[in-house]
């Protein structure tokens, strides 16, 4: 599939964001389900431990502002954007249980993203337009974690790399499925914090402040998945250890993406004619979920 990063001239005006039932079997899906890849594996097996409670408060956060937008046809966006999440959050749930059979156990680190959600960025005791502005700091804060996603979502779909690494087929299609409904409804989050705040000042601030804590939370959880892999218990303390090195090689072989691809889709954002509906293609994203294994086996 080409990286092509933008959309087509045939792309939708406008789709309705509908929950799609999933169902992925993970019995036989190794713990390195990039065969002889542990990092690779483990760089994106970071998605499982952030996203259930990061999207549960995306769910949370979105409810709380519901009530306030009267525009219609950004309602019905948020709707479904809130039944996409809540279906997201429960598959990432099933790979975190499978990875305890497989003597990982990822409830240190979902414990504190957990609490990090609820008792940092969760509801406060606040009143009036202070209650007001903070929920719009919170949707700011989910914009611009969003923005990461779709572009993620839009790599992940294009990602030759990791059809040649033999990826294991269960594993491919959760984040090819997930990158795609990503895809499909980059542009909520942006819409509805632009509803309640159309001025640039407070986007641009909270992308400064949500990406340096993306990028040092993806590096906490590579190196708690890498240390607690009991396979690797014979490697030195080093070579256990994530490195930039392991990073670029992945991005030359294309099981990840590269630094450089990462510095500009994430670098977008700051642009002042940044729309989130070109960080992908629509298109391209319904075409792979009418043909997900994951969806066709939950529509059986």
């Amino acid at each position: 599939m080409p990286d092509t990063g933008v959309m087509s001239d045939t792309e939708p005006d406008h789709i309705l964001l509908q929950a799609r039932n999933v169902e992925f079997d993970w019995a036989d899906v190794p713990l390195h389900w990039i065969p002889g890849d542990p990092f690779s594996t483990h760089t994106l097996n970071v998605l499982h431990l952030l996203l259930p409670a990061g999207e549960d408060w995306f769910v949370e956060t979105f409810k709380e502002a519901l009530p306030l937008i009267e525009d219609e046809k950004l309602r019905e966006d948020v709707i479904g954007f809130i039944g996409q999440e809540a279906v997201h959050s429960h598959a990432h749930s099933g790979v975190l249980e499978h990875l305890k059979t497989q003597g990982i156990d990822p409830t240190p680190f979902t414990r504190q993203m957990e609490w990090t959600f609820r008792r940092i960025l969760g509801p406060r005791p606040l009143t009036g337009l202070r209650s007001r502005n903070y929920l719009v700091e919170r949707l700011a804060v989910v914009a611009a974690i969003e923005h990461a996603t779709a572009f993620l979502g839009d790599w992940v779909l294009n990602a030759d790399g990791l059809d040649r690494a033999r990826t294991h087929p269960t594993m491919l299609d959760l984040l090819r499925w997930h990158g795609a409904e990503e895809v499909e409804h980059r542009a909520v989050a942006y819409d509805v914090m632009r509803y309640f705040d159309k001025r640039d000042a407070r986007r641009l601030r909270t992308q400064v402040l949500v990406t340096p804590v993306l990028v040092w939370l993806w590096v906490r959880g590579v190196r708690f998945l890498m240390r607690s892999d009991p396979s690797l218990a014979a490697w030195s303390e080093h070579r256990r250890k994530p490195h930039y090195s392991d990073f670029r090689a992945a991005g030359r072989r294309g099981t990840l993406p590269t630094t450089w691809g990462l510095v500009k889709r994430m670098s977008t954002y700051f642009t002042r004619s940044y729309d989130p509906r070109n960080e992908g293609s629509t298109s391209q994203a319904v075409r792979y979920l009418a043909e997900s294994p994951a969806a066709r086996a939950a529509a059986k």
